[in-house]
């Protein structure tokens, strides 16, 4: 009959290295009064058994569940993926593990939030947009004591530790990139309407627009919702249009990759008849072809220091209260001088 293996314990390291099971417990908790000796023996016994401390064990002992949590609603995959990587790659040396929280709708669920992060145990949370700049959740962490650390917030930002990024300055940029190659036929494909963010950069074209003395016509702003279909639908209306623009800013990149798909089906040549430039830099603006002009927003930096702000707190660290981002312009291939002279539409896809 073949046994299952048994779960090395602090009992067998403190054994393999000759000290007592006090003296393992500070050194597996770096805490202070042991020799650099003795801390490097119950190392390398810890290490020669296979030995991982018990987390939930620990969690009794210390009233604490090692969990820091990330609340996103962003359904962009390529923003996701990179919110996660970098909240996991400052958990990477630490006793603290991620549990990710998707919530369909920031604004439709704000009195829920904070009651599933309770019912999680969680020790601290990171907020991504639209959740970072939602009052009630800021109100109801606080109330609640639990630690946490804001994405790209856009205002109140004396409400907890934050990490941001002028939309605005950002948005101005690439709004006057395309000015700058001679477009003043712009449409704006703008993203969900329940994220401050949209309005921010809507905010930043309009500011580039009136420095260059250039209307932004009403009539070329579509909604999206900073998905890929919301921005391919976005921008079939757009492209059907008798007088159809020469150039679309959209708020995302999904959404600018959707935009990319709808010109292929009406038989347009990107960027030789339309150019389109999005926001993000995330990946799939690097692997369309053509590639997306776009801005870069440092979301993997951002989800860096939002979790080294937690972990200080919990820590009892010094905690810095803002950091500042700074964005970048990334001209590609999807965006080139206005066309002379635009050419007739050959439709070959579902309008």
């Amino acid at each position: 009959m073949t046994r299952g293996l048994r779960r090395t314990t602090m009992v067998d390291v403190s054994r393999h290295a000759g000290v007592s099971m006090k003296t393992v417990s500070r050194v597996l908790n770096d805490e202070p009064n042991v020799t650099d000796e003795v801390r490097r023996r119950v190392r390398a016994s810890a290490e020669a058994l296979n030995y991982h401390p018990n987390v939930l064990a620990q969690a009794l002992v210390r009233r604490r569940s090692h969990l820091i949590g990330l609340v996103y609603e962003n359904p962009s995959p390529s923003y996701v993926v990179e919110l996660q990587m970098g909240v996991l790659e400052r958990l990477r040396t630490e006793r603290y593990r991620l549990v990710v929280i998707p919530v369909s709708s920031v604004s439709e669920h704000e009195a829920e939030v904070v009651g599933w992060l309770r019912s999680a145990a969680l020790d601290g949370v990171v907020l991504a947009p639209p959740a970072s700049d939602n009052l009630r959740i800021l109100a109801d962490l606080t109330a609640a004591g639990i630690r946490f650390a804001r994405i790209a917030p856009t205002h109140d930002i004396d409400l907890g530790p934050g990490n941001l990024l002028d939309d605005v300055i950002a948005a101005r940029e690439v709004a006057a990139h395309l000015l700058d190659l001679g477009h003043t036929d712009i449409a704006v494909i703008l993203g969900d309407p329940t994220h401050a963010s949209t309005a921010m950069r809507l905010k930043g074209y309009e500011q580039a627009f009136a420095a260059a003395g250039v209307t932004l016509r009403t009539d070329l702003i579509e909604q999206g919702l900073f998905t890929r279909p919301s921005g391919h639908a976005a921008a079939l209306r757009l492209l059907a249009r008798t007088h159809r623009p020469t150039a679309i800013l959209a708020q995302n990149d999904d959404m600018a990759v959707g935009a990319l798909m709808a010109a292929r089906e009406r038989g347009l040549d990107v960027p030789a008849d339309l150019s389109i430039a999005g926001f993000d830099d995330s990946e799939v603006s690097r692997i369309a072809w053509p590639s997306i002009t776009t801005v870069r927003q440092p979301v993997f930096e951002m989800a860096v220091s939002a979790a080294d702000m937690v972990l200080a707190q919990l820590e009892g660290e010094p905690v810095r209260t803002r950091q500042d981002h700074p964005h970048q312009l990334i001209i590609r291939e999807s965006t080139g001088p206005v066309p002379a002279e635009p050419r007739a539409q050959a439709v070959t896809g579902a309008a």
